[in-house]
């Protein structure tokens, strides 16, 4: 996750660069249920309106929770499928507030309502996101279901009424990236406490139109759109918070955006990016799905690492016997192409591995979704250019 507002306070505030902080444990990304009431376009669970087999039944989510727990896991984020869906949801948060972990919901927000909203209220959800995939009728063609936008556009003001932090959670595409703009108007009107933009785990169209393609050219906007806005909400002093994630070249992209802007706090920014790092896939960030499969992150779901119910989570997390495992923790990780040439690899860190090995059916090749130029990463050889 990239902490868009985070870095513009020290673009405008710079605090002495500090020492870096690792994290006790993975933050863990826990679909707890594959069932959703939708079928949305670009659910990488690929849900359905139906039961799942094998999936972990209660007790075996807590005997999961107590290893998390004493492993150092620090945040839980509750997710499907559905987790609304799911009968013991309100067991499983409020026992993971009470062990002290940050407790985050992820859900679609058409199933909050008058019925449940006191239930969701007194769990004490740190962080509540629903996903909005647009304006209505772009939001309910993306959803498969007419009506779904109101629903969770209902279900985010409940909430907020209620004083429970919640974000829009946007992925881009093709088909919706022009209503950007309306949904950050949106997030002002319903008095939004965060934005988190998702990139779609997009394969790239090779490294000779990097500069006229149409949906790179996009992401370039979209996220100067979003750096203008995280500026000025902080200089009109709102707690507002905007972030990325699966794309960890925004890093860098930013830190060209600053070089425009505010030239004086380049070697800043590039230090505190570079202590960032990019992507912690498979470190800092590990994904439980329903059935108690481990993975690097939710967009590994075709990748297992072993399964809670046989292995404890804190023993597969650290098994570096697998290469996967092995490489992802290397530090630094050795990735080849546009990636290993890099002059910024120390900021993005190689980018998202499960699209180069989709692509390429090697996990350690350039990443196709890096949208900057050849000239913007470092890389001016002729020879470069040319493949």
């Amino acid at each position: 996750m990239f902490r868009i507002t985070q870095f513009m306070q020290e673009v405008l505030d710079p605090k002495p660069l500090g020492p870096k902080r690792n994290p006790p444990g993975p933050v863990v990304i826990w679909n707890l249920i594959r069932r959703c009431n939708l079928t949305c376009k670009h659910c990488y669970a690929i849900s359905a309106d139906k039961d799942f087999p094998n999936e972990l039944n209660t007790n075996q989510v807590f005997g999961v929770m107590d290893d998390l727990k004493q492993f150092g896991v620090p945040v839980l984020i509750l997710s499907g499928g559905e987790p609304l869906m799911r009968p013991d949801i309100f067991d499983i948060a409020h026992r993971a507030k009470a062990m002290g972990f940050y407790t985050a919901l992820s859900t679609n927000g058409t199933l909050i309502d008058e019925n449940n909203i006191e239930r969701i209220a007194a769990v004490g959800f740190d962080y509540l996101g629903i996903s909005i995939d647009g304006m209505e009728q772009t939001h309910d063609k993306f959803r498969r279901k007419v009506g779904s936008y109101r629903a969770s556009l209902h279900g985010l003001r409940l909430c907020r009424d209620r004083n429970i932090k919640v974000g829009l959670r946007f992925t881009m595409t093709q088909d919706n990236a022009a209503e950007l703009p309306q949904l950050l108007e949106l997030m002002d009107a319903e008095q939004v406490d965060k934005f988190y933009f998702s990139h779609l785990n997009y394969a790239g169209r090779g490294n000779k139109n990097r500069e006229t393609d149409a949906f790179l050219r996009t992401t370039r906007w979209a996220m100067e759109l979003l750096f203008e806005r995280a500026l000025a909400d902080i200089k009109r002093g709102k707690k507002t918070e905007f972030v990325t994630g699966n794309n960890d070249a925004d890093g860098v992209f930013l830190l060209h955006w600053v070089a425009r802007h505010y030239p004086q706090q380049v070697e800043h920014i590039r230090a505190k990016l570079a202590q960032w790092g990019g992507n912690s896939s498979g470190v800092n960030i590990a994904n439980i799905d329903n059935q108690g499969n481990v993975h690097p992150d939710t967009m590994w779901w075709h990748y297992n690492l072993g399964n809670v119910k046989a292995r404890p989570f804190s023993e597969i997390w650290q098994d570096t016997s697998d290469p996967i495992m092995a490489g992802l923790k290397a530090s630094p990780r050795k990735v080849g192409g546009r990636c290993g040439e890099c002059a910024y690899f120390d900021i993005c860190g190689g980018n998202t591995r499960v699209r180069a090995l989709q692509l390429t059916n090697d996990a350690w090749a350039e990443d196709p979704a890096c949208y900057l130029t050849d000239e913007e990463i470092g890389i001016t050889r002729p020879a470069a250019a040319e493949r």
